[in-house]
Order: structure tokens, then sequence, then C-alpha cells
């Protein structure tokens, strides 16, 4: 039996189907984990909004509101609570691109007179032991119960009355800037200009 002879052709032939087959294979196997990503997602979402909201009745997923924002590439989400039929508050995301790694996705949660309730890390991609410390309580904690009219949020290197992380000020202070733009957006809001 005679050896059969590469060929530049034969070589392309197989790279192809090689190529194909891993883009089927990548596909579908994208196709089955899109649902799961999505709930794992959401369920995510909904944890952060029973964290940095006021106790609520009302589901604040099925309440979102998109507000354009000159601040953020795409809208601005914000959840409306209610207790019964009162509002309570709003979460909002705020995000920033400036943070050391790239972005920065927050969601803050504002009672009715703009005081922060809590804030909740979404999304991050900072140095691990340095930039991801922003979850940390210590740090969450120079936020909480704050309102922005007569605090400055920026750090203290810059001004403000937040201490910055131990060698990530760059991250610091990307986070301060997404709870700023959620400050500002929540400002602007029409659920809040309503109840005043």
């Amino acid at each position: 039996m005679s050896k059969k002879e590469s060929s530049f052709i034969n070589m392309v032939v197989t790279l192809l189907i090689i190529t194909l087959i891993a883009g089927l294979s990548l596909g579908f196997v994208n196709d089955i984990t899109k649902g799961p990503k999505a709930k794992a997602k959401l369920e995510r979402k909904i944890k952060a909004l029973k964290m940095v909201l006021p106790e609520f009745t009302n589901n604040p997923v099925a309440d979102i509101k998109l507000v354009k924002s000159e601040k953020a590439k795409d809208s601005v989400e914000m959840y409306p609570a209610y207790s019964e039929k009162n509002w309570v508050g709003t979460a909002v995301v705020g995000s920033t691109y400036k943070g050391f790694s790239g972005l920065i996705k927050l969601m803050i949660g504002f009672k009715q007179d703009g005081t922060i309730q809590n804030v909740a890390v979404l999304e991050q991609k900072e140095t691990p032991g340095l930039g991801t410390k922003m979850k940390d309580e210590k740090f969450i904690s120079q936020y909480r119960d704050k309102n922005l009219e007569s605090f400055n949020i920026k750090v203290k290197k810059d001004g403000g009355e937040i201490d910055a992380l131990t060698g990530a000020t760059i991250t610091s202070r990307a986070f301060s800037e997404a709870v700023q733009m959620a400050y500002d957006e929540f400002l602007k809001s029409e659920m809040r200009n309503a109840e005043r």
C-alpha cells in the first residue's frame, strides 16, 4: 500500500474540515450555555437588588427603566423599589471603563432622599489582591449612608473623603466615578422628581 503524498490542497482541505468541526462545536456549546448564563446573570442581579435597596414588595426587574446618558455607552439601568405602592428607593447601575483593567460595573441603591443604601459590585476585572478589594466591607462601608450632596466621594489624594485601596488608587477613583455617575442619573430620574 502506497503512502499518500502530502500536498498543499490536502492540507488546506484538512484544515478547513477541522476548522468547520471546531466552529460548529463551539456554536453548539454556546447555544446550550446561553440560557444558564442568562439565568445566572439575572439571579446575581436580583441578589444585588435585595442587597442595595430598602425592603420592597414589587419586582424591580420587571419595573426596570432604561435611561439614555452621555456618561454611559449603553442605557443606564434603573430599578425602582416599592413597599406596597409607596416608592422607597431606586437601584442604579453605574459603570466606568477607567478601572485599572477596564470596566467596573456597580449597582448602587439610593433611598428617596438620595442617600446611598448600599453598593454591590456587578462586574470588574481588577488585579486580584489589590483592586478586587473593592468588594470588601471596609471599602464599601465608606459609601453607605452617604448623601453625595454633602459628601465628597473622591479619594483623599484628590481632596475627597474616601480612603483609597492600598496599591489600587486607580480602581478607587473609578469606583467613586461609577457611584457619582449613578447618583447623577438618580437625581435626573423621573421617579425622584415626581416624589418631590
